[in-house]
């Protein structure tokens, strides 16, 4: 057997009833009846939610910046010639 960190951490919770019941019925059919898959997803869920709500507010920060917003609009102004560099635009199909 090897000695070391194991990559399952086991943890003994206290959840209302009502709140399991509530999330088994909402489950993916693969964690319905396996309440450590019920938990392992809706603990994944939960945090993929806060990293998009992170990088959501992280973005709206960005924008409401003045100096982010100016040089945005500097780089704009600095590449206008190139929007124009000669390609075609594509032909729609008829």
């Amino acid at each position: 057997m090897k000695h070391g960190l194991s990559q399952t951490i086991r943890r003994s919770v206290a959840l209302p009833r009502r709140l399991v019941a509530e999330a088994a019925n909402v489950a993916p059919a693969e964690a319905k009846s396996n309440f450590n898959r019920l938990v392992t997803i809706a603990l994944r869920d939960y945090a993929a939610a806060h990293r998009a709500r992170t990088f959501e507010q992280t973005m709206a920060d960005m924008a409401a910046d003045p100096a982010i917003r100016a040089e945005s609009t500097a780089i704009q102004q600095e590449y206008r010639a190139t929007e124009s560099d000669g390609l075609q635009k594509p032909r729609r199909k008829k």
